[in-house]
């Protein structure tokens, strides 16, 4: 009881938190990347749960999968389904050819699979995403957590960048509590929501 007590309180926190600063700023649309992992299964949440407290329309949040060399089935899958249960604007951008170009103009050999090869891809991923906001006005919502941005668990000038951070506040256990005890009431989104929780944490960079 206790614990869904903080769930509550901590999610309520994340949607009134960045329902005031769109409100500040006149926006009415969000952009986020959404992997089919926890962190961006909580940005996704807190956006749905913001656009029902300003009376938005949820197609107006636009999630970005962006598969690259490490993406599995799994994840995809679960990114795709977390979408469609919620009514939101879904956008594939495949990474691969991008992110080999880019080796190319470095001169990195993409079989050597080193911090080069994986930090390559998360900035690829950004690099897409604050584009598109530009492109379609709307707000970039970072999905790193507490515990990533404590460690340095993250790619500089990757995904620790954003225009605003709904998980920064918010450690990988309680990120994790949060999303199982969300699935629980929202059975549109349940199954891909307890499959997510279930998933093996990884940035899936190889």
């Amino acid at each position: 009881a206790a614990l869904d007590r903080r769930v509550a309180e901590v999610l309520e926190i994340q949607s009134s938190a960045l329902a005031t600063r769109l409100k500040a700023i006149r926006c009415k649309k969000i952009i986020l990347g959404i992997s089919g992992g926890l962190d961006s299964a909580l940005a996704l949440i807190v956006a749905v749960e913001t656009f029902k407290k300003l009376g938005y329309d949820p197609k107006d949040i636009l999630a970005l999968t962006m598969p690259g060399f490490g993406t599995t089935g799994r994840t995809k899958g679960n990114a795709e389904k977390l979408c469609e249960g919620f009514g939101v604007t879904l956008e594939t951008v495949d990474i691969t050819a991008s992110v080999k170009s880019h080796f190319s103009d470095i001169g990195h050999d993409e079989s050597v699979k080193d911090v080069t090869y994986e930090n390559a891809q998360a900035r690829a991923r950004t690099f897409i995403l604050m584009d598109k906001a530009n492109q379609t006005g709307a707000l970039l919502v970072g999905t790193g957590d507490l515990s990533e941005l404590a460690l340095g668990w993250c790619t500089y000038n990757g995904d620790h960048m954003s225009m605003y951070g709904v998980n920064a506040g918010v450690p990988k256990t309680l990120v994790k509590a949060i999303v199982g005890r969300y699935a629980l009431s929202n059975p549109a989104v349940r199954d891909a929501l307890a499959d997510i929780v279930d998933t093996p944490v990884s940035p899936e960079l190889l």
